[in-house]
């Protein structure tokens, strides 16, 4: 049974400055300040000035994005073991409130242009993330980071349409070249090369983790009865997972496609490995209930040729310096353009 990862960081990352995270990322550049726009707080009104951070070509951005996005990098600094440093907030507080004009001027952009995101493609990256958890922990996440679905779907949108107007500006602009690429691909052999895989079927006679005895004794009487049906009476694997099994891979007879080490549960995982294609297993017990897994192919570790990945390096190399060079740029030409207000000390 495959692990599930928790939703939450899936969700800030489209919540909070969703692709433009490499404008953050970019390097200390300038701010709104060095850029020759009007930095002042013109606003003669105290409430303006506690209700918002900036404003850009009068359009406002929320003191409570602003203080978000602070918690957002203190949470992300974090997670990764740091400890904001005090000396260190008044950079922190000009890369966030960077990013939120320069998503302000990214989105201001994407109107004047009259760019649309795909509602199919949207629909598309809405579902990948609620498959990524159980219902009850998507809702659980939507209500911690305060957020309805439909604005998670409406910021998804966002990005999407961000990312057209980022192609279609920058794209014709970075060009890679082939000695580029092979470069790239010889210089990381490690990236390349595909884990060894294996592709399997089970079946599974559920078991809450409270079970009592009783109940357990029930899941395991289930379970022999079906190996002896396919171990003793040579029935077919997959017809009997269509009919007994607890899983939704029943469907398809208990088949859980092709999967590597780190993706399925210890006890799963560990017997599904020291099976070669053709065998089944003994009864495993995980902390899903009851198991018997067929292994049904088997891929080694491998090497993927240039040619065929190199289309997918010339893509990376091309975002990578679109971000790193000619984004940034793009940025600041935009803010050389706007006038731009910052209200926030």
């Amino acid at each position: 049974m495959k692990k599930t990862g928790y939703i939450a960081s899936i969700l800030a990352i489209f919540v909070f400055l969703a692709g433009y995270s490499l404008y953050v990322s970019a390097g200390d550049k300038s701010s709104a300040k060095s850029t020759g726009q009007d930095t002042a707080s013109p606003t003669p009104k105290k409430e303006a000035n506690l209700q918002n951070a900036a404003l850009v070509n009068s359009k406002a951005i929320p003191m409570s994005e602003y203080e978000a996005g602070l918690e957002q990098l203190n949470r992300q600094i974090s997670m990764t073991g740091g400890n904001p440093d005090e000396k260190e907030m008044p950079a922190m507080k000009q890369k966030v409130l960077d990013s939120l004009i320069a998503r302000e001027l990214l989105k201001q952009e994407v109107e004047k242009k009259g760019i649309k995101a795909d509602e199919a493609e949207v629909n598309a990256q809405l579902d990948a993330v609620k498959k990524g958890s159980s219902a009850e922990d998507f809702a659980k996440s939507l209500k911690q980071m305060n957020i309805t679905e439909k604005e998670l779907k409406d910021h998804i949108a966002s990005q999407l349409a961000t990312r057209k107007l980022i192609e279609q500006e920058l794209g014709p602009k970075v060009k890679v070249t082939p000695e580029e690429a092979k470069a790239f691909y010889d210089g990381n052999p490690d990236v390349f090369k595909t884990p060894a895989m294996i592709r399997a079927s089970h079946i599974l006679v559920k078991m809450d983790k409270g079970a009592t005895a009783e109940e357990k004794a029930k899941a395991l009487e289930k379970i022999k009865a079906a190996q002896k049906r396919i171990q003793g009476g040579g029935e077919d694997f997959a017809k009997v997972a269509k009919e007994v099994s607890d899983c939704p891979s029943k469907e398809n007879g208990g088949d859980l496609n092709f999967f590597q080490k780190g993706q399925m549960v210890p006890p799963f995982e560990n017997a599904a490995f020291a099976l070669q294609p053709g065998q089944t297993s003994d009864i495993v017990e995980t902390e899903f209930g009851y198991h018997i897994i067929k292994v049904t192919d088997k891929k080694d570790q491998a090497t993927v040729s240039f040619d065929e990945i190199k289309p997918r390096i010339e893509q990376h190399l091309k975002s990578e310096k679109m971000s790193q060079q000619e984004f940034p740029k793009y940025v600041e030409t935009l803010k050389s353009k706007a006038k731009i207000e910052i209200l926030v000390k």
